[in-house]
């Protein structure tokens, strides 16, 4: 009986030790639950810690769906506005600009401003600069097969464990190649049944061996899924700090977006109306060909001279705007945004000459 009282000592002792561990766990998660008060709703704060993981896991990926999807629909709204920048600009150089420019060369006009030395892009494209890498978010177990598995081995070797016990107390030898008879079984299970009293009673030794055995399991098991909660508690809210700073992320990047969006409709619309100015100095030009361009060293009005000029200038503000790419590294091109300003400083004078 004495023996029987220190293994039950013992393994009390080590369920104190884990429930210890559990209680510390218990305390780290506390914190955890408080900061995500607010994240999740009142009904879902009240579930157990695996199905708040659960829950957790749940809106991570929802919010990373929706960011995406976001970002998804900013990348095919700017597609289309690149095809109509593209268009635009194909508009202004059959419109009048290369005509114009075409026009000022067969006049001998020589602008006096410096070339502008960049080359037209091909194609002018906005690509997000990614500092965070695609996030991948993991579903949670609850711990109960893996659980249950180790709770089977810890139920086995507690019973080994009791037998070899019981073998040892009776000098017994107990051959593991093959099955132990009948009277071996009754001997061994009878020795428990003395330490509660009855002799040789293998019923009541049994109960006591598969209490004892059922009673490690259980703790095995309960401990397992416990500290299991606890782990997924910490991975879930972990998934869910990522999923919010990678959203943060896309949603800088949408911002960006939208900022090139606004940017390629303001500069689309400046087109436009550079088209119509073209056209009416491709007439101006024409008419100044016509009428004073005979000679070999023409001497143009002063009034020719400043339509030339105005054209020339308009030349160089729109085409130094449309050799720059819009973006760079992901964010809106300061320096175009620069250009397409300068570009619509020099079309609004040009209108305001008019009036």
């Amino acid at each position: 009986m004495k023996d029987v009282a220190e293994i039950t000592e013992d393994t009390q002792k080590e369920m104190l030790d884990e429930v210890e561990g559990i209680s510390t766990d218990i305390e780290e998660t506390a914190k955890e639950l408080e900061s995500i008060e607010e994240v999740l709703p009142k009904e879902v704060k009240k579930l157990k810690k695996h199905e708040i993981a659960k829950e957790m896991v749940v809106k991570a990926k929802g919010i990373v769906k929706e960011a995406e999807e976001q970002m998804d629909a900013c990348k095919l709204l700017l597609a289309d506005d690149l095809k109509a920048y593209e268009e635009a600009k194909h508009l202004l150089q059959e419109g009048g600009m290369d005509a114009s420019e075409a026009l000022l060369t067969q006049l001998g006009y020589v602008a006096n401003s410096e070339e502008d030395e960049n080359k037209e892009e091909e194609n002018i494209v906005f690509e997000t600069k990614d500092e965070v890498e695609p996030i991948a978010l993991r579903d949670v177990s609850s711990g109960k097969f893996t659980g249950f598995l180790y709770a089977l081995l810890g139920g086995a070797t507690t019973f080994a464990g009791l037998v070899y016990l019981a073998t040892n107390k009776l000098n017994m030898t107990l051959d593991v190649t093959k099955m132990p008879s009948n009277e071996t079984l009754q001997r061994i299970f009878g020795w428990f049944g003395t330490q509660v009293g009855r002799p040789d009673d293998a019923v009541n030794g049994g109960l006591i061996v598969g209490i004892v055995v059922l009673a490690v399991m259980a703790l095995i098991y309960f401990i397992r899924v416990g500290l299991k909660e606890n782990k997924n508690l910490h991975f879930a809210t972990k998934q869910l700090e990522d999923a919010q700073t990678y959203t943060t992320h896309k949603g800088n990047c949408k911002e960006e977006m939208d900022k090139v969006d606004a940017h390629i409709h303001d500069a689309i619309e400046t087109l436009k109306t550079y088209q119509v100015l073209f056209n009416e100095q491709k007439g101006k030009l024409e008419r100044i060909l016509h009428f004073e361009g005979g000679a070999e060293e023409p001497n143009y009005h002063e009034k020719s001279l400043l339509e030339m000029k105005d054209t020339q200038d308009l030349l160089d503000a729109v085409k130094s705007f449309m050799a720059l790419p819009m973006s760079e590294e992901g964010k809106l091109s300061g320096k175009s945004t620069l250009f397409l300003h300068r570009a619509k400083s020099r079309m609004q004078k040009m209108i305001e000459r008019f009036y």
